[in-house]
């Protein structure tokens, strides 16, 4: 997910969908998005889980001065009533903790992510308390730099091609894969370009 791969794919998807060609005309190519793979941006994507992303931002910094490192280890020994002054909800304490956990106990390896198919990292991920597929499809873009993954589910991805294709409703998930099918296998990259754009209306 270099910008070297991010342009030549939307140079590809620009040559088959003249939407996507308007977009890149309008606002230009979008940044790489990049998070290092393993525990510490699990735990970041479970704090900006349903929140805005200023709150998101203002939690995972808290949450860095608290548990430093960002470690299993370093998390488990934190009590509850600390992490919970971060601005992180008991619930997802719990799935943080739970996260980390099942690393220690050797239950879930990270490590191996890297190797497996997205389908593969999706089930192992959503296997885990409180990482749900959007979780999994944002670990794979931004910490795996996988290509053509859709975060269909994602509320500025489906606004963003709601207005695109100048769609009455956003998409839901079955309709959105639908539209970007012939998008493969650059999706991803397509996401990316997505979230710029909405970023742009800010």
């Amino acid at each position: 997910m270099t910008p070297e791969i991010i342009k030549h794919g939307l140079d590809e998807l620009a040559t088959r969908d003249p939407d996507v060609d308007n977009v890149i005309r309008q606002i230009g190519y979008p940044p790489p998005r990049e998070r290092p793979p393993g525990f510490a941006t699990l735990v970041n994507i479970i704090a900006g889980q349903q929140v805005s992303s200023s709150a998101a931002t203002a939690i995972r910094d808290r949450l860095d001065s608290v548990v430093n490192p960002m470690i299993p280890e370093k998390l488990l020994a934190i009590n509850n009533e600390a992490l919970r002054a971060t601005g992180l909800s008991g619930r997802k304490i719990e799935y943080a903790k739970g996260l980390a956990e099942q690393i220690c106990n050797g239950q879930l390896d990270l490590d191996c992510l890297a190797e497996k198919s997205d389908s593969d990292v999706v089930k192992i991920l959503t296997s885990v308390r409180g990482l749900g597929r959007w979780s999994a499809e944002i670990y794979l873009l931004f910490s795996l730099k996988r290509t053509d993954v859709w975060p269909a589910e994602d509320l500025a991805i489906s606004e963003s091609l709601r207005e695109l294709k100048s769609l009455n409703l956003r998409p839901n998930r079955e309709q959105s894969e639908s539209i970007v099918e012939h998008w493969r296998p650059w999706r991803g990259v397509a996401a990316l370009l997505l979230w710029y754009y909405y970023s742009q209306k800010d």
